[in-house]
């Protein structure tokens, strides 16, 4: 199937949930992007800044780019004057940055923060008492240019249905608790986002806004 052919089916499967799609864009050259684009697809995750950096200024300026792979704080500033998404906050020291880079680009960049919640210890990200103690910090709350619109977490790479739905209940949790304590106020608090190409049908049913597909869409890099 092609990559149009793809990314409709996968729309079509998403229609009627919570959930939406973001193209995992990551080792694609460019004229696959532009395939994915003219299918229709504006949301792209991409792994690495200088990857992302490098892809922007070629496609067309209404794709929402989103950053889905650690980020250093040194590389915050490559992405700071076009990203509208980093997927994978993990530190008060990272927000500080993308704030600081964000209000010299007189914008507002969006942030997900991202949580551990697989069974492998090589996938980062924070526990509810860190992500607590950020949002309970008053360096955070004199942030101005860097907006938490939700959470993101890399359920384990296991088969096990069981295992699977038992981390994106936990990661769902996690958001409702941090929704319930921080943000109830804010309408903007409102994503989830977990499920990749093999396990992201679990992920909707289990509450996921935003499904991170790569392999399902452009087939498994050789």
């Amino acid at each position: 199937m092609s990559i149009a052919d793809n990314i409709h089916r996968i729309e079509t499967e998403l229609a009627g949930t919570a959930a939406r799609l973001c193209v995992v864009t990551k080792t694609h050259p460019v004229e696959k992007l532009q395939e994915a684009y003219d299918a229709g697809a504006r949301c792209f995750g991409e792994n690495r800044p200088q990857e992302m950096a490098a892809k922007q200024p070629q496609l067309p300026a209404d794709v929402e780019w989103h950053l889905i792979g650690q980020l250093q704080t040194n590389k915050v500033k490559l992405l700071a004057p076009f990203v509208h998404t980093i997927q994978s906050i993990d530190s008060l020291k990272l927000l500080r940055e993308i704030d600081k880079h964000a209000a010299a680009n007189n914008r507002t960049i969006n942030g997900l923060l991202q949580f551990h919640i697989a069974q492998e210890e090589t996938k980062s990200g924070l526990t509810l008492p860190e992500a607590e103690e950020i949002l309970k910090s008053e360096d955070y709350k004199q942030l101005r240019h860097v907006r938490l619109t939700g959470v993101m977490g890399v359920a384990t790479f296991t088969s096990d249905e069981a295992r699977l739905r038992q981390e994106f209940r936990e990661l769902r949790g996690y958001f409702e608790r941090l929704k319930a304590a921080y943000f109830a106020s804010e309408p903007a608090f409102r994503e989830i986002s977990m499920g990749m190409s093999g396990d992201y049908r679990l992920a909707v049913e289990e509450g996921s806004t935003l499904v991170r597909v790569g392999s399902a869409i452009f087939g498994s890099r050789g």
